[in-house]
């Protein structure tokens, strides 16, 4: 009877351990195969999904860590000393029996799956700039690794690590030369802390030129920046095939959304996250940023395209599909934080090959992928002027009817912290120094504002999860107002003719806490202990969205947040929500989630009580908590799934104040 009943439990095993996947899913080129990760969000969709489900409600109380790797191993340091804290965004790629991750120093390096020891690195590699993937290319016969080191793309032989001596010069194609540079913008440095993307046989990619003003022909003035044109290179010998001006030259479509000739000298715009593709289409999908001044824009009137859009992209050619400007001249800072999500939903009984862009501002704008229309009508709303000489302030945004704001979009009393009646009362002492604004007010010469959502978010570069079975779409939010006004700037030499003021959190400064009750060792700029949010909770949650019906379903505080602060920690309160920039991860069974990273170098604008140790798994149909662990760090990296040897996986990129980052994998006994 016992050996029956093994027998029945390894069977059991073994069909779990098997990715099930819907027929139309396995057919698409879009996804992993079975058990592997192949993309840097599991889908070159973007889902963040995997439908493994070996791991599931019932066992996942059994989930260990299982091995530990240092996110710079021994092996890539390369006589370099080992980094002793770090924000290490990076989630692996697992394909073909190897883990790829690019180390915390530079040099991309293969690991065994079961065990996170190194099987080899790219010595190569010059061991600068951080990015926080690698890409996996392949056509059947060669399998490559494509990744940044530096200002180079390289490619890897993804079994051996080996750089191809016939991609690029001696197998790097340096990313500073652009094949129709501005003559008054040369290119001194590239950085970007994304990663390629490939479609078919074109490895695309955007970054963050800074111009060598040294290079500037004598006689023509230098322009503001350089422009974050996005370019695609043959996967084979790095040639460039195209060039997509995100600033539109002069006869080009958009130019004269710049008016006054603006475009010539302004630069920026250029993706600050990472694209998605649909393989099956041939087109790509990026999310651009705003163009040079996040918050000052008088030296570019007009709209400003391709900035703060949406753009498909044909993969081969890089010509315009189309595009969508979600805002029109942004002086906000609301850059699209995080790559579209590409979506297959139903609505109103039509299926929709759609895609979802979350922000800054907390709206999800769902978008046709074929065309670029809504899928739920936008309206063009009036919105208010600023005060700021020379500004230019458009006199519209676009509003998407649905999904709801998954935030706050504005502060009002209501909002505010009230636990106690004297924490309710410091808080509005407070916000009498502020005013509080509806989103898209322009910030003022006159006061601070109260700027819901923050520059945070909302939703950050760590974006959301969607399900391509049900439909649903998971988002980690975050409720962090700043507050911030604009002067002259101090140095007077500026090119620019206004400044935002330094900015920060919005915070209950007025708290008086028992002397034993303050830890001054743990003050982080104008973050002390003794200080809490002005609002309510939740300060970070999750929000889940039906995309067929485009209606928030639920939402649940992710974290304990400052449940346990001295001003609070006698209410015995729920969890509150942990505000910080931590990713979604979905498999066919759970959503999992931690809580964000804390350190010296982790994200800016962010509670000194921000972030932590736990991740955990949370019912899809509820968000209710199943099962939750301690970490070594808090979650730094998007979580990632794989089988090997019949065994499901998860693992993710940890780090916090006082250890070095690492990489740690979960497993069942």
């Amino acid at each position: 009877m016992r050996q029956r009943i093994v027998i029945v439990g390894l069977l059991a095993a073994l069909l779990g351990s098997t990715a099930v996947m819907s027929p139309g899913i396995a057919a698409d080129k879009n996804y992993s195969k079975p058990g592997e990760w192949q993309y840097y969000a599991g889908t070159s969709r973007g889902d963040k999904y995997s439908p493994l489900e070996q791991i599931n409600a019932q066992n996942v109380k059994d989930l260990k860590i299982v091995w530990r790797q240092k996110a710079a191993p021994t092996e890539a340091l390369m006589g370099n000393p080992a980094p002793m804290a770090g924000n290490f965004q990076m989630t692996p790629l697992m394909v073909g029996g190897l883990l790829y991750m690019r180390s915390e120093t530079g040099p991309v390096v293969a690991l065994d799956p079961t065990t996170g020891k190194v099987v080899w690195v790219d010595t190569k590699a010059e061991g600068v700039g951080r990015s926080r993937g690698v890409s996996y290319w392949t056509d059947g016969k060669d399998e490559r690794i494509f990744a940044l080191d530096g200002s180079d793309l390289v490619a890897l032989n993804a079994k051996t690590g080996a750089r191809y001596d016939t991609f690029g010069d001696k197998g790097r194609v340096d990313l500073k030369v652009y094949a129709d540079p501005r003559p008054n913008s040369p290119v001194g440095n590239y950085s970007w802390s994304s990663f390629p993307v490939i479609v078919g046989d074109v490895v695309i990619l955007s970054g963050v030129p800074a111009i060598d003003r040294k290079k500037v022909p004598a006689g023509v003035t230098p322009a503001l920046d350089a422009p974050g044109d996005i370019r695609g290179y043959d996967a084979r010998t790095g040639k460039i095939v195209w060039t997509f001006h995100v600033i539109p030259r002069k006869g080009e479509f958009g130019y004269e959304t710049w008016e006054n000739g603006s475009a010539d000298m302004n630069g920026g715009v250029g993706p600050w996250s990472w694209f998605t593709a649909d393989q099956e289409l041939g087109y790509v999908y990026i999310g651009t940023q705003a163009s040079t001044n996040d918050f000052y824009g008088g030296h570019r009137p007009g709209d400003n395209l391709f900035a703060n859009s949406v753009l498909c992209l044909d993969a081969k050619t890089g010509k315009r599909i189309w595009h969508r400007q979600l805002i029109h001249h942004d002086i906000w800072d609301f850059d699209n934080p995080t790559a579209p999500i590409l979506t297959d939903i139903t609505v109103e009984g039509k299926k929709r090959k759609a895609l979802v862009q979350l922000t800054k501002q907390s709206f999800a704008y769902v978008l046709d992928r074929l065309t670029g229309e809504p899928v739920w009508p936008f309206e063009e709303k009036p919105v208010p002027a600023g005060d700021v000489p020379g500004e230019y302030y458009a006199k519209t945004q676009p509003i998407p009817t649905k999904p709801a704001a998954f935030e706050l979009q504005i502060l009002t009393p209501d909002d505010l912290i009230d636990f106690t009646p004297e924490l309710k009362a410091a808080a509005l002492e407070v916000m009498k120094n502020y005013k509080a604004v509806p989103v898209f007010t322009p910030a003022s010469t006159q006061h601070e504002i109260a700027m819901t959502p923050g520059t945070t978010g909302g939703s950050d570069w760590h974006g959301g999860a969607f399900d391509p079975e049900t439909g649903m779409l998971y988002i980690s939010a975050t409720r962090n107002p700043v507050r911030t006004m604009m002067i002259k700037p101090s140095n007077p030499n500026s090119i620019f003719a206004y400044d935002r003021k330094g900015e920060g959190s919005l915070l209950n400064t007025n708290l008086e806490l028992p002397y034993q009750d303050r830890d001054p060792s743990k003050a982080v700029g104008d973050d002390f202990l003794s200080r809490l949010p002005l609002t309510k909770p939740p300060y970070g949650s999750i929000v889940a969205i039906d995309l067929n019906k485009g209606d928030i379903t639920w939402r649940v505080p992710n974290g304990d947040g400052p449940r346990n602060h001295p001003a609070l920690k006698y209410l015995k309160l729920p969890p509150l929500g942990t505000p910080n920039r931590a990713s979604p991860m979905l498999t066919k069974t759970l959503l999992f989630l931690g809580e964000g990273q804390r350190g010296p170098s982790g994200p800016p604008r962010v509670p000194v009580w921000g972030g932590g140790k736990k991740f955990r798994a949370f019912d899809k149909k509820d968000g209710k908590v199943i099962w939750e662990i301690d970490l070594p760090g808090g979650t730094s990296g998007a979580p990632m799934t794989y089988m090997a040897n019949g065994k499901q996986y998860i693992v993710v990129a940890v780090g916090w104040e006082d250890m070095a980052a690492e990489v740690v994998a979960l497993a069942l006994p």
